[in-house]
């Protein structure tokens, strides 16, 4: 039995070295190849040159655009498979047969683009994918009977023991067993601080360890690491994920078989009741024209490819046609916290002195204090000082506690910024679901900070316009705390909150539903998720290198408000999609019906053909304007 296949599954591409370029593809090339000599060959057609002239570059953009895919589906042939490119290459030769080679060529250079574009696609994921690795270490220091050793990570067994000193990645999921630092785990849990480790916690590779050393019990196979998972979450979810067929691709293989079969039929028929062999052919061929597919497929392109540029001219980057068509297809909207709903980095959100203290006095003592740290708190302490415009003060007998904090003498007080430790005056800045860090000087405590990651501004309503918009209620995901995670959500008005999350757990949430979900992230913990929705859309400034590659689309400039938007002009954009297809089938109808019952002349055969194929693609252009991207719709 013959069979149709599509050429996503039998083309696959050789893929670049990673941070290549779009022509490090052959496919790309080629494509690029058959563009210029169509071009070439429009041009001296309309400059009215030589016909032989063009005709040879048109034979050019035939053989740089249509080698492989006939080569392919040749190979197909020979397993019996029907390949849908090779029906586009027999369509082509069968409009160069009877002297329409333009049309031919227009195809060839459509499907070879189109092929290319898929190509790379699929190389950027699995290079991004790659990329992912280099995040664990390549080597780890194992101490075995006293002695220390660097060995590649890959050879570290279950129950071996690791140093990790300061500055350093850890090298496997394990267990502390001796030491106290500060941990920045962002990459896997998506928590914006650094978390304190001490004996008995676990610590997972590819994580930075900051200014403690560790000794680390590997818990885990270095196959079995939750950077290994996250690994292999993306490329099975990118396997899911391969571009979902427009409806026109969704009928295009049976299309493509009844038009094979109905010009053979047209062309055989009239010969058995006489027809002479010129006029049969000539039928055959207009109606190869006339059905040509070229309208239906450039019904689905212009719309999408509007939209993709007017969102571009806004700062949202849409990757490709099919990513512009998902967004329109959501149901459902899961939202990571850090660095998407907030800014990604930690700020001073209330002081709380002491009685003998004012605020700007037990800031400049504590800025004065974390001056010489490079933790991200004090880091945001000293910015609170300075965009208040404090003085602050020189620190002497500077001393850092991994996991607890800092002490100096500070204006000359023996001043320490530590955790609170269940202080009574933290009560208030924990309860809100801020970082809190206690303060004191000479023993005595001068008051409290409370440190949190800031909202976007635009956050809360963007989360209601995509609530509007859907109809279904946005759910927050994320690895950090609870309280944390709450009370961010309660500012922006999301009442389901999944907290304490590895990026496994997200992929599972995203996908429990079984509703078209967009994932909105930033970190490389979200890359998973991002790759099992049906639409990922990145945060570009926070957003780390896989998930930007990930991500179907990038919020250029981490405007949130964009997002709803963009998920509005997508669903114009199908709308106008399905308005195209009818206007397409419409003249294809009408003009096959013509060829068949009636005598269509050529000419006016393909005038109806590119007139269908300029009014389709007309209508596609509305989406250009200002005011499709202003226009709101729930």
């Amino acid at each position: 039995m013959t069979t149709v296949t599509d050429r996503t599954r039998t083309r696959t591409p050789a893929l670049p070295s990673t941070g290549r370029g779009l022509f490090a593809l052959a496919e790309a090339r080629w494509a690029a190849a058959a563009l210029v000599a169509f071009l070439l060959g429009l041009g001296v057609q309309l400059a009215g040159g030589p016909a032989g002239l063009y005709w040879a570059l048109y034979l050019v953009c035939y053989a740089t655009g249509g080698w492989e895919p006939s080569l392919a589906g040749l190979r197909a042939l020979r397993e019996k498979t029907l390949d849908v490119d090779l029906l586009m290459i027999v369509a082509a030769l069968g409009a160069a047969a009877i002297g329409q080679i333009t049309d031919g060529a227009l195809l060839i250079v459509i499907f070879a683009t189109s092929g290319a574009l898929e190509a790379y696609a699929t190389a950027r994921t699995e290079d991004s994918v790659r990329g992912l690795l280099d995040l664990a270490p390549e080597t780890a220091i194992r101490v075995r009977d006293g002695a220390e050793e660097t060995i590649d990570t890959a050879s570290l067994q279950v129950g071996d023991v690791i140093v990790v000193r300061p500055g350093e990645r850890i090298g496997a999921d394990g267990e502390v067993l001796d030491g106290r630092s500060d941990v920045d785990q962002a990459t896997i849990t998506g928590e914006p601080l650094p978390v304190a480790k001490q004996p008995g916690d676990e610590v997972f590779a590819g994580t930075l360890n900051g200014t403690g050393a560790l000794r680390v019990r590997v818990a885990k196979d270095a196959s079995e690491s939750v950077i290994a998972r996250i690994v292999t979450l993306v490329a099975e979810a990118s396997e899911t994920k391969a571009p979902t067929q427009l409806f026109i691709e969704k009928v295009e293989q049976r299309y493509s078989i009844g038009v094979v079969v109905a010009t053979l039929a047209v062309f055989a028929i009239p010969l058995l009741f006489g027809d002479d062999l010129e006029s049969a052919l000539l039928r055959a061929m207009t109606f190869m024209i006339v059905a040509s597919p070229c309208a239906v497929v450039l019904a689905t392109m212009p719309p999408l490819l509007s939209a993709i540029a007017n969102a571009g001219r806004h700062g949202v980057l849409v990757k490709s046609a099919v990513a512009m068509e998902r967004l329109g297809e959501t149901e459902r909207v899961a939202l990571d916290k850090t660095g998407t709903l907030t800014e990604g980095a930690p700020r001073v959100v209330r002081i709380d002195p002491a009685n003998g203290y004012d605020a700007d006095e037990l800031l400049a003592l504590a800025a004065g204090a974390e001056h010489l740290s490079e933790h991200p708190l004090a880091r945001a302490i000293v910015l609170a000082a300075r965009e208040k415009g404090l003085a602050i003060p020189a620190a002497e007998d500077f001393h850092a506690t991994p996991g607890h904090g800092v002490s100096a003498t500070v204006a000359g007080k023996a001043v320490a910024v530590t955790s609170p430790r269940g202080a009574d005056l933290a009560t208030e800045a924990e309860a809100a679901g801020h970082t809190a860090v206690l303060v004191t000087a000479d023993g005595a405590a001068a008051g409290v900070l409370g440190i949190a990651d800031r909202l976007r501004p635009d956050a809360a309503d963007a989360v209601r316009d995509l609530r509007a918009l859907t109809g279904a209620e946005p759910v927050l995901l994320t690895g950090d705390n609870k309280r944390a995670a709450a009370q961010v959500a309660a500012e922006v008005g999301i009442s389901d909150v999944r907290a304490g999350l590895l990026p496994a757990d997200k992929v599972a949430a995203v996908r429990e539903s079984g509703q078209p979900t967009l994932v909105l992230g930033d970190g490389v913990n979200d890359a998973p998720a991002l790759a099992a929705a049906h639409c990922g859309v990145a945060m570009g400034h926070t957003g780390s290198d896989l998930t930007l590659q990930t991500a179907d689309v990038v919020v250029v400039r981490d405007e949130l408000s964009a997002v709803p938007k963009v998920v509005d002009l997508s669903r114009r954009a199908r709308r106008l999609v399905k308005q195209n297809l009818v206007i397409a089938g419409t003249f294809i109808t009408v003009l096959v019906v013509w060829d068949l019952l009636g005598y269509l002349p050529l000419p006016l055969g393909v005038a109806g053909h590119e007139g269908s194929t300029i009014i389709v693609g007309l209508n596609g252009l509305r989406l250009l304007g200002e005011h499709a991207w202003r226009q709101r719709r729930g």
